[in-house]
C-alpha cells in the first residue's frame, strides 16, 4: 500500500505522520522543542538543532518508507542562509516577533500604504518579512553581507532534503511588500530596494513536487533516496487543508499556541485588517487572521498557577459563562489581526481576591473566543462554515465556549492532528494520488453554541471591543518601559 509521510514544524513542538493512501493513520510521533526569547520582542528558533532535528528524529521514529513527503512550519519567518543552505542566525518567527516595529513603519512610508495594500493586499505588520529582512540589513549587516538565501521552516528542510532552493506561493505571499498578489510572483523592483543582490527562491505550488530526497539526506532521514518531496507551505494552510476548508466560506478555526482563521477566498482582495494571500493550488486565494496568543495564554496561566491544561480546562468548565465576572484582554504578544498592535498588551479586569484558578482559565478562554470573534466580524464571508482543529480541541470545553461566545457551530473532524496530516495528504496530491480529503478525515460532529449564554456573552463582547482603545495608552506606555 503506498504511504505518505507528513512532518510539520511547530511553535513549541513537531509532529509527524505515517498515512496509507485510504487515510488510515498509521504511525504518529511528536516532539517538544524549545523557542527563543533573545530580548523583548525577539522570538527565535534554532534551525539545524529545532528544525532538522525534529525531522530527522520523527522520521526515524515513524519508520517506513514513503511514497512521497510533505512538509509544513511555522511562517512567515525569515532563515537567512548562505549559498549552501546553512543558517547563518536563528530563525527569527512570524508576527510574534515585533522586532522591526520600525522598519514597518518605514517602509510604509517609503512605499505608500496604499500601493502596499494594492500589490500584497495585506499592509505592513510583524508578520510580513520584508521589514524583518530591513531590520536584519540594519542591526546585523555582517549577517546580511553572507545571505544568499531567503528560507522558512518548510523551504529550509526541502533544501536540505533535496538541494532545491523553491518557496510556495503562499508562504511568498507572506513575503510583503516584496510579493505581487495577482501575479503570484515576486515584486522585483521592490525586492531589489529591499533585498539587494538577494536571489530569491523560484516559486512552486504546495501541490507540486519540489524535488526529491538526495542520497546525503537519506542516510540522515532514513528515507529512501528518491522520495518525491512537496514544495510544502506553512503550518495553519497545510492544517486548513487536513479538514477540507476548500469551498467559498469555508474557514478553519485552529486551537493552538497562536488561533489562526483561515477562510477560503473566491479571488485575491484586498483588506486592511486581514491578510490576503495566495492558497496552496493554482487559482486559489484565502484570507486569514491570525491572534498573537492563544494556547500561549493559557500556558502562561498553567505554568503560573500550577496543574496541567487537563485539568485547569476541566475545572474551567464548570465556572458559568462570564468567568465569575472577569474579562481578559489576550494581546500578550502584542496583537496581529485585527489591530495590527504589536504594543498592545494583555488586560484582566474584574479581579478580587476571591477569584481562583478556574475562573482565571476560563477567562482566558473566554478572552480568546472573543478574540476570534473580533476576527470573524472582518472578514468577508458573511455565513462562515467554522471547522475547528489543533491541540486545543481536545475535551471539547474551549471549542464550546468559542461557539457560544461567536454564536456560530463548529465542525469537527475525526482527525484534530492538524498540519501534518494536510502535509501528507498534499504529498499524495503531489505524485498524483489525489485523495478526497473528506474520505480521509470526514466530519464527525458539530458544537453548537448554547442560546441560553448569548445574551451574556453579546454584553461581554461589547466590553471586549471597548477594552484595548481603553487601555492602549497605557499599554504603549508600558511596552516601552520593557524595551
Amino acid at each position: 500500500m503506498p504511504t505518505y509521510l507528513g512532518v510539520d514544524i511547530g511553535t513549541q513542538s513537531s509532529k509527524g505522520v505515517l498515512v496509507g493512501d485510504d487515510g488510515t493513520v498509521l504511525a504518529r510521533a511528536q516532539v517538544e522543542h524549545a523557542t527563543s526569547y533573545p530580548a523583548p520582542g525577539h522570538v527565535e528558533h534554532d534551525a539545524e538543532g529545532v528544525w532538522w532535528h525534529d525531522f530527522v528524529h520523527l522520521t526515524r521514529e515513524l519508520g517506513g518508507t514513503p511514497d512521497a513527503v510533505g512538509v509544513s512550519g511555522i511562517g512567515p519567518v525569515l532563515l537567512p542562509a548562505d549559498a549552501d543552505g546553512r543558517p547563518l542566525r536563528p530563525a527569527i518567527l512570524y508576527g510574534v516577533d515585533t522586532r522591526a516595529t520600525r522598519e514597518v513603519a518605514e517602509l510604509t512610508e517609503r512605499f505608500g500604504a496604499a500601493e502596499i495594500l494594492r500589490r500584497g493586499g495585506t499592509p505592513l505588520s510583524s508578520q510580513a518579512v520584508g521589514p524583518k529582512i530591513a531590520w536584519l540589513r540594519r542591526h546585523e549587516p555582517e549577517v546580511w553581507d553572507r545571505t544568499a538565501m531567503l528560507l522558512m521552516a518548510s523551504s529550509y528542510l526541502v533544501h536540505r532534503l533535496t538541494g532545491e532552493y523553491v518557496l510556495d506561493q503562499h508562504s511568498a505571499s507572506q513575503c510583503d511588500p516584496l510579493h505581487d498578489l495577482d501575479s503570484a510572483d515576486w515584486a522585483h523592483d521592490v525586492a531589489d530596494e529591499v533585498a539587494p543582490g538577494l536571489a530569491l527562491p523560484r516559486l512552486a505550488w504546495s501541490t507540486e513536487v519540489a524535488g526529491h530526497v538526495t542520497a546525503a539526506a537519506a542516510a540522515e532521514t532514513g528515507l529512501r533516496a528518491g522520495t518525491p518531496v512537496t514544495s510544502g507551505t506553512i503550518d495553519a494552510w497545510a492544517e486548513a487543508a487536513s479538514v477540507g476548508v476548500s469551498g467559498p466560506g469555508d474557514t478553519m478555526v485552529m486551537y493552538g499556541t497562536t488561533m489562526f482563521l483561515v477562510q477560503t477566498a473566491p479571488a485575491p482582495a484586498r483588506h486592511e485588517t486581514l491578510w490576503s494571500t495566495r492558497g496552496l493550488a493554482p487559482g486559489s486565494f484565502t484570507t486569514a487572521a491570525g491572534m498573537a496568543t492563544g494556547g500561549a495564554v493559557t500556558t502562561w496561566l498553567r505554568d503560573l498557577v500550577g496543574g496541567d491544561h487537563a485539568a485547569l480546562t476541566a475545572a474551567a468548565g464548570e465556572v458559568p459563562a462570564g468567568a465569575d465576572g472577569l474579562l481578559l484582554l489576550p494581546y500578550f504578544a502584542g496583537e496581529r489581526t485585527p489591530v495590527f498592535d504589536p504594543d498592545a498588551r494583555g488586560v484582566l479586569i474584574g479581579l478580587t481576591t476571591q477569584h481562583e484558578a478556574p475562573a482565571l482559565y476560563r477567562a482566558a478562554l473566554e478572552g480568546i473566543a472573543h478574540g476570534v470573534r473580533h476576527n470573524l466580524a472582518a472578514f468577508p464571508a458573511p455565513d462562515p462554515r467554522l471547522v475547528a482543529v489543533g491541540g486545543g480541541t481536545a475535551g471539547g470545553v474551549w471549542t464550546q465556549i468559542v461557539s457560544d461566545v461567536t454564536g456560530l457551530p463548529q465542525d469537527v473532524p475525526a482527525d484534530t492532528t492538524g498540519a501534518a496530516l494536510g502535509d501528507a495528504w498534499l504529498a499524495a496530491v503531489a505524485v498524483g494520488a489525489g485523495p478526497d480529503i473528506t474520505t480521509w478525515n470526514p466530519v464527525v460532529g458539530t458544537v453548537r453554541p448554547d442560546p441560553a449564554t448569548r445574551e451574556l456573552h453579546d454584553a461581554m463582547h461589547e466590553h471586549y471591543r471597548a477594552l484595548y482603545p481603553a487601555t492602549r495608552e497605557t499599554a504603549h506606555f508600558l511596552a516601552g518601559l520593557r524595551r
